[in-house]
């Protein structure tokens, strides 16, 4: 049971426009946007965000790789299983999104990224030289370094909303490792 409210016709007017281009993008309203759409400073932020990182230069599957892999390092299981399905559709085989859960890619690029994207997740951001040339090494740039901390900071929001307003999942569930 959701901590907070997830009838989207009781949530503020300005959300409303937003709800109805997630829907529209979904073909229903995932749980995780009704909740956030009780502010919609926040929902305008978040679906932004991901409409901005969509067209970025890492391309989708590795957003949906760097996505599952955070989720799970913060047990949330509401945007493991929704990138899990993201992912797939981006073109991501279900054993490489299985893969990425723990942080670990066959190809060395997506590794490199998944895990920087893990020891920012741990490290609260405190890196060291290595670990942006370890980056550099596997062929990132400064334009997708800096995406990929975007990439970071937009899955802890939408894991800190689903943890802690314990959003009910809606796509089919993924098990933790």
């Amino acid at each position: 049971m959701s901590r907070i409210n997830l009838e989207t016709q009781t949530v503020p007017a300005a959300s409303q426009p937003l709800l109805a281009q997630i829907h529209q993008a979904f073909g229903a309203t995932p749980n995780m946007f009704k909740a956030v759409s009780n502010s919609p400073a926040a929902l305008q932020s978040m679906w932004g965000a991901f409409g901005a990182l969509g067209k970025g230069s890492l391309g989708s599957k590795l957003g949906e790789q760097i996505a599952v892999a955070i989720a799970n390092r913060n047990r949330c299981e509401y945007c493991l299983a929704a990138h899990t399905v993201l992912g797939q559709k981006a073109g991501a085989s279900a054993a490489e999104m299985t893969s990425a859960q723990s942080g670990q890619s066959e190809d060395a690029r997506t590794a490199a990224a998944l895990r920087f994207a893990l020891k920012v997740v741990e490290q609260r951001a405190q890196l060291d030289d290595a670990d942006v040339a370890a980056l550099r090494s596997a062929g990132f740039g400064d334009e997708q370094i800096v995406e990929i901390l975007a990439h970071v900071a937009l899955n802890l929001f939408t894991n800190y909303i689903n943890v802690a307003l314990d959003v009910p999942v809606d796509f089919p569930k993924v098990a933790l490792k």
